[in-house]
């Protein structure tokens, strides 16, 4: 039996598909680690939220317990003995100050949430990129598979064009240098 003659570009075919494959799977790696950031983040931001709703039903109580007590002094007028009056104030003040403190602790877990919301935001792009990346090298890896088996070098061709495509996506979900407007059809 004779041994039939392998053609050059198979070589070069099998060496892309195994590099198209790796991409791939670095890819796979790569986005399903954004995907988890991104959860994550968004996890740590609503529970930044909740705590910062807590915050604000508190500071409400301390406002609605002011409010109260400058109410009965106002009604109560001059009627009340002067040490009762200062108790009054003290209650106030230490209201205001808890009232206060509450507004700069909100400031604060505020910022603290929506810095947990950018990186949210930040890996769901990369996890986006990498994913559209991982599209491109799986059809290339088919085509490149495809024209392995019936021997057809235009099928590699378009599965290079295809590996080129997610190699660009690829390298783009790291840094993303080029606008996801721009890559999305």
């Amino acid at each position: 039996m004779a041994e039939e003659k392998k053609e050059a570009w198979l070589n070069y075919l099998a060496l892309t598909t195994v590099i198209l494959a790796v991409c791939a799977t670095l890819s796979t790696f790569k986005g399903g680690g954004y995907s988890t950031r991104s959860v994550l983040s968004q996890s740590h931001a609503a529970n930044q939220w909740a705590y910062y709703q807590a915050k604000s039903i508190k500071g409400y109580l301390y406002e609605l317990q002011r409010e109260e007590l400058e109410l009965e002094l106002k009604m109560s007028g001059s009627k009340v003995p002067k040490s009762l009056v200062e108790e009054y104030g003290k209650k106030i003040d230490y209201y205001s100050k808890n009232i206060k403190r509450y507004d700069e602790e909100k400031t604060q877990i505020q910022k603290e949430a929506r810095k947990y919301e950018a990186l949210h935001d930040d890996a769901q792009k990369h996890s986006q990129i990498f994913g559209i990346a991982v599209i491109f090298l799986q059809i290339a890896i088919l085509l490149s598979s495809i024209a392995a088996l019936m021997k057809k070098k235009p099928l590699w061709v378009l599965g290079l064009i295809m590996g080129v495509l997610g190699v660009i996506y690829f390298i783009n979900g790291f840094s993303l240098f080029l606008p996801i407007s721009y890559l999305l059809f």
